[in-house]
C-alpha cells in the first residue's frame, strides 16, 4: 500500500452496518440512519446498533465531534417500527428498559458534541435522537408531531425530554396532546429552542457538515469537558454544578494545545 493510499485510509473509515450508515472522516463521525422505506423508524436492530456506534464514539480519541442525519426524502425518524412490534416484552417488567434510552448519546455518556441535522417528519421517538444532541438544526421542510395519542399510549419519555431542553411547557403539552394533527413547523421549532437554525434541504448537510469542521478544529479536551460539564449540571442543584463545572476546568484547562487549531477561522453563521 503507498504512503498515499494509507492516507487516505486514515482520513476516511467506514463499517457496514443494517440500519445505519457509520463513516469517519477529518475527526468527524457521520452517522446516518438508514431506513428510509420504513420511515427511518427505529427496531432492536438499529437500537443496537446505534449503541454500539455510540460506544465507538466515546472511545475513539480521533473523533472529536459527531453528525446525525438520515437519509430518504420522507422522514428523519418516526419513532419506533410498530409494524415490528415491541421486542423487550420477554423481561420481566420490573426489569424492562426503555428501548429508546439506547439512542441518545448521553445515555451512552458521550461527551463530544453531536451535530443533529433533522428533515421530513419527525415523529415520536424520534426526540430521544434530537433531545441528546448538542448543536440542533433543520431544513425548511421539516414537522414535527407525536402519533402517540392517535395509538391511546402514554407520552412521556420523550416530552419530559424536551423540557430538559428548555422547550416551553405549553408547547410541550400541545405537540403531546394534539397527535399528529398537528404538526409543528420548522419556524415553530426554532421560536420553541427544539433548533437553533433552519436551512434549505439542500444545504442542510452541507451546513451540519460546516459546523462539526468548526468544532473538530477545537482542543478536545475543552470541548469535552465543556459539554459534560453543561449536561451533568442539568441534574444538579445550582451550587453544585457550580463546584463540579470548577473542577472540570482544572481538569481539562490542563496541558497543551490550548490554541486554535482550525484552518479557516472565519465563525460560523448563527440564525
Amino acid at each position: 500500500m503507498t504512503s498515499e493510499s494509507k492516507d487516505a485510509q486514515a482520513q476516511s473509515t467506514e463499517t457496514q452496518y443494517e440500519t445505519v450508515e457509520f463513516e469517519v472522516s477529518e475527526h468527524i463521525a457521520t452517522i446516518t440512519l438508514n431506513r428510509p422505506d420504513r420511515l427511518n423508524c427505529f427496531n432492536e436492530t438499529m437500537a443496537n446498533e446505534i449503541a454500539e456506534i455510540w460506544g465507538r464514539v466515546r472511545d475513539d480519541d480521533d473523533i472529536h465531534v459527531a453528525v446525525l442525519q438520515a437519509n430518504g426524502d420522507r422522514a428523519f425518524c418516526t419513532g419506533v417500527d410498530l409494524a415490528q412490534g415491541a421486542w423487550w416484552t420477554h423481561i420481566n417488567r420490573f426489569n424492562q428498559e426503555d428501548p429508546g434510552v439506547l439512542l441518545g448519546p448521553k445515555q451512552h455518556r458521550v461527551w463530544k458534541p453531536v451535530v443533529c441535522a433533522l428533515h421530513g417528519m419527525v415523529a415520536g421517538g424520534a426526540m430521544y435522537f434530537v433531545n441528546e444532541s448538542d448543536i440542533v438544526i433543520c431544513s425548511d421542510d421539516a414537522a414535527f408531531f407525536d402519533p402517540h395519542a392517535n395509538g391511546g399510549m402514554v407520552s412521556a419519555l420523550e416530552p419530559m425530554g424536551m423540557l430538559t431542553r428548555g422547550v416551553p411547557l405549553g408547547d410541550v403539552l400541545r405537540w403531546a396532546l394534539i397527535g399528529s394533527e398537528e404538526r409543528m413547523t420548522a419556524e415553530t421549532a426554532l421560536r420553541t429552542g427544539i433548533v437553533t437554525e433552519i436551512t434549505s434541504r439542500d444545504e442542510l448537510r452541507h451546513r451540519a457538515q460546516e459546523l462539526a469542521t468548526e468544532i473538530a478544529g477545537r482542543r478536545p479536551e475543552a470541548i469535552q469537558g465543556t459539554v459534560r460539564a453543561i449536561w451533568e449540571s442539568l441534574d444538579m442543584t445550582p451550587s453544585v454544578a457550580l463546584r463540579r463545572g470548577l473542577s472540570y476546568t482544572q481538569v481539562g484547562n490542563v496541558g497543551s494545545g490550548r490554541t486554535d487549531s482550525r484552518k479557516n477561522k472565519r465563525s460560523p453563521r448563527f440564525r
